[in-house]
């Protein structure tokens, strides 16, 4: 019975297709991956920055386990070490920040809040309620993102304004402090001034009450002045003889 005969030396196996068209599949495969990657970092950056559910590509109120999963395949999708694109760190960054946001209770629940208002406005705006079949259109969902995108930009801006207002609160308060230590710090100069000088005004003031005694510089005084006066008698006398 004759043996089937194998493949030729050097020929490719009949169920494989050539490498020049394994090579063509490949860069069309490699192509097609640097484009999703490309658009998926072009998506993250055009992304409203403060809505964090936007920049994963979530939508609004899913449960953790999902945000978890999705971080980790986006992220390895645009990770700067697998793509030549020069916008990936950027993007990595973007995407590594909505996911912390995201993953802190206190921030969701501040952002879940502004986007459900959002939804109220809307629905409000249009006479809508909860039954309407316009919730389930392509419009009603840009005019919430849009909404959205108002409500937090509004929150952004206040939570700014209360940062600058206690900043400026916090400066009087330094400004307050340091004078005070100020204060304090001339007092106590002043006092260790005057501790110092006391031996001193001590002399002064011994050197003055000596003053006051019999051979003082009051009884000096005297002394010369009841001396004028005896002069000033005398001459008077002579000129009233003439």
């Amino acid at each position: 019975m004759a043996s089937k005969a194998g493949p030729v030396k050097g020929e490719a196996p009949k169920d494989e297709p050539p490498s020049d068209t394994r090579d063509a599949l490949e860069v069309l495969e490699s192509e097609a991956k640097e484009w999703t990657k490309d658009a998926e970092i072009d998506r993250i950056l055009k992304a409203f920055r403060l809505d964090a559910y936007a920049v994963l590509g979530l939508k609004p109120g899913v449960p953790e386990s999902d945000i978890k999963n999705f971080y980790r395949k986006k992220s390895l999708l645009i990770h700067p070490d697998k793509t030549k694109n020069p916008l990936a760190p950027e993007a990595f960054d973007r995407l590594k920040k909505a996911q912390v946001e995201l993953m802190d209770e206190k921030h969701r629940a501040h952002l879940d809040e502004a986007i459900a208002d959002a939804r109220m406005l809307v629905m409000r705006e249009n006479k809508w309620n909860a039954d309407s079949p316009e919730l389930k259109t392509p419009e009603y969902e840009r005019l919430w993102a849009d909404k959205s995108r108002e409500v937090l930009i509004d929150a952004e801006k206040r939570r700014r304004r209360q940062a600058e207002a206690a900043m400026r609160e916090e400066g009087r308060e330094q400004k307050k402090a340091d004078e005070e230590l100020e204060q304090r710090k001339r007092k106590r100069q002043h006092e260790q001034d005057w501790e110092q000088t006391r031996d001193q005004r001590i002399d002064s003031w011994r050197q003055f009450q000596k003053g006051k005694g019999p051979g003082g510089r009051r009884a000096r005084r005297r002394r010369r002045s009841s001396s004028r006066l005896v002069e000033g008698l005398a001459g008077r006398a002579m000129t009233d003889c003439w």
